[in-house]
């Protein structure tokens, strides 16, 4: 069994009342069942990681969140899970920076995550000068950074999610590890072409059944594009079981595969990453 990291894992909603654009996510985008709305205890999480070869998990929180499941699990598992942190206010920025260094110093953080059609009513793509504070902060943390990236399932604006507006930001911050997340629909192409342009840009696949990935982007992972992608369920949307069985499936080398499982996520998020 290909060995796998998990780069984008939810704990926590099951702990939560969900929003109605996240159960029209649930009904109209993946017609989820449900374990759609589920918080895992820790034992459960690491035996369905074990049964599938997921050696380390990111779990997603928020700043502001003192000891949620994700944090408990992460400071509990240090050697199976880090965390991938969000909440950042980007129009009053310096408050949010600050916790965010201290929050880094604190915990085990392998990225910060920002999605720009869930917040400012979808006004403010990434090529906006409010999120410079936060690239900056970033780079100086050597933090790498997390972008939602194609349109978005629930009924929000889109357009602030085009991969384009990610030129502009990889020309102004070369140094900043950058990581497109949920795919790139439809912009799928034009998401590969900005990696082969950018040294320091990524593109993970959560939130995506692996058997309806691309062909396009199948091609680039098997060739110019080796190193390039990252894999993640978004479990419990996705079950692990599901992306990692459908993954092995795929025409893929084992050299691509594991690449894409493992690879990949253990040079960019845990290791020296932006290089080719």
């Amino acid at each position: 069994m290909a060995r796998a990291i998990d780069c984008l894992v939810n704990v926590d909603m099951g702990d939560m009342k969900p929003p109605e654009w996240m159960v029209r996510v649930k009904e109209d985008t993946f017609k989820g069942g449900e374990s759609f709305f589920k918080s895992p205890e820790l034992s459960e999480l690491l035996d369905d990681m074990d049964a599938n070869g997921v050696e380390r998990a990111i779990l997603l929180t928020r700043l502001g969140k003192k000891e949620d499941r994700a944090q408990r699990y992460a400071n509990a598992r240090p050697d199976r899970f880090s965390l991938g942190v969000g909440g950042m206010n980007l129009l009053r920025p310096m408050p949010s920076l600050r916790d965010l260094q201290s929050f880094v110093a604190d915990h085990p953080v392998s990225f910060a995550v920002v999605g720009p059609s869930f917040w400012g009513d979808g006004m403010y793509p990434p090529s906006d000068a409010v999120y410079y504070p936060l690239y900056t902060k970033c780079c100086e943390l050597e933090l790498p950074l997390c972008l939602n990236t194609g349109i978005p399932g629930p009924p929000i604006p889109g357009e602030a999610q085009n991969p384009m507006h990610l030129d502009r930001v990889c020309v102004r911050f070369p140094e900043l590890r950058l990581c497109m997340i949920h795919g790139a629909e439809p912009w799928w192409d034009l998401a590969i072409r900005l990696m082969l342009k950018y040294r320091n840009l990524r593109l993970m696949t959560s939130a995506w059944s692996p058997k309806r990935l691309p062909e396009s982007l199948l091609h680039y992972m098997r060739t110019r594009g080796k190193n390039r992608i990252l894999f993640a369920s978004d479990y419990p949307v996705l079950s692990m079981e599901r992306c990692l069985g459908e993954a092995r499936a795929l025409d893929l080398e084992p050299e691509v595969l594991d690449g894409w499982l493992h690879g990949n996520a253990e040079t960019f998020f845990f290791g020296e990453g932006a290089s080719e």
